[in-house]
């Protein structure tokens, strides 16, 4: 009975381990379907968010390059409107000195007529006076033969006149009023030549004429401040338009003059390097500091009082000089000093052909 008890509840035992063991595992089943689904829907939610981050980055590049496209173009607008405004005062600055120039050929014009009329009445003036004193010599050859009465009131006239002094003095007279109109002609020539700003064709042209035209030019703006040393090399006759190198000329010059306090030097000092040429300008004024070194080229860029300076001189010069397919320099010591130096090919390349030529004279 016992042993028959004792099977009764083993068996039952192990039935009731295997319905556990069924039900555990139906269990493990539902749990591993229900990881499985849950797992499922992560993956989707990690597709969707892997999507979602990757439509947001490219919308942030999108964005990014929309607004650095965006940048650029303001620069660019910015570039232009600058350039704008540098080309609408260089055309105002060009026919202002077309202006001036028009006018100076003119009053040159009207200048040298009269001038002309002058230098030859002077020499014709200086002929007559020679046959007149020749005329005196001759008369005087003839005083022994004269009275004594008629021979001391010409010795009276003569001491009266101050004949000898009179011989000499009216030869300096003559002289230097020939001299004198001499170089008031070679300034209206020298005007002439400046001031033909509105030609821009091309020629082989000798730099010291044009050197010599602008000192002469800008003689009543540097001769209270400066003394011009010239130092001149062998140059080659250079192919450029004259009249813009000469407003080159003219604004460093003045620069210079106006750099200098009191009274010092302008030095002007040429050479020929290669297939270059290169001009110096070197003053012993204050020098330009060296944190506005970079910024002289600028257009509108002055140092001068508000209502002295256009800021445009230095810019215009740049531009000629770089149409002309050359390069300008500037070496510069605050209380030593300051060098401008201009190179300039020889022969112009086909580059310079055109775009010179549209350069504000």
């Amino acid at each position: 009975m016992d042993r028959a008890e004792r099977n009764t509840s083993v068996r039952g035992s192990d039935f009731s381990l295997f319905q556990t063991a069924v039900m555990l595992e139906d269990q493990v089943r539902a749990r591993t379907r229900d990881l499985e689904v849950a797992l499922s829907e992560n993956e989707q939610i990690n597709r969707a968010l892997q999507l979602a981050q990757e439509g947001m980055a490219r919308e942030i590049h999108e964005r990014r390059e929309a607004l650095e496209a965006l940048e650029r173009e303001q620069e660019e607008q910015r570039v232009l409107i600058r350039k704008l405004e540098e080309a609408h005062n260089q055309l105002l600055q060009s026919e202002k000195l077309a202006s001036i120039g028009q006018l100076a050929a003119g009053i040159a014009h009207e200048i040298n007529n009269p001038i002309g009329f002058v230098n030859s009445n002077l020499n014709t003036l200086r002929q007559y006076i020679d046959d007149l004193l020749r005329l005196i010599d001759a008369y005087e050859t003839l005083e022994p033969t004269l009275t004594a009465e008629a021979a001391g009131q010409l010795a009276a006239l003569k001491t009266e006149l101050d004949l000898d002094y009179l011989r000499e003095d009216v030869g300096s007279l003559l002289d230097e009023s020939i001299d004198g109109t001499a170089r008031v002609r070679r300034i209206v020539q020298d005007l002439r030549d400046f001031s033909r700003t509105g030609a821009t064709d091309w020629q082989f042209a000798d730099l010291h004429q044009g050197l010599e035209s602008t000192l002469n030019v800008a003689a009543n703006e540097i001769k209270y401040k400066a003394t011009v040393v010239r130092e001149y090399g062998q140059l080659p006759a250079v192919e450029c338009v004259p009249a813009q190198l000469n407003q080159v000329f003219l604004n460093l010059l003045v620069n210079a003059a106006q750099a200098i306090g009191e009274r010092g030097t302008i030095t002007v000092r040429t050479g020929c390097e290669g297939d270059q040429v290169w001009l110096a300008f070197v003053d012993d004024g204050g020098g330009i500091p060296a944190e506005l070194q970079s910024r002289i080229f600028d257009p509108f860029f002055t140092t001068k009082p508000v209502g002295e300076g256009t800021g445009l001189g230095l810019s215009l010069s740049y531009g000629i000089v770089q149409k002309h397919g050359g390069r300008i320099e500037v070496d510069s010591l605050p209380g030593a000093g300051t060098t401008f130096t201009i190179r300039l090919p020889i022969r112009r390349t086909s580059a310079e052909s055109a775009s010179a030529v549209e350069q504000p004279q």
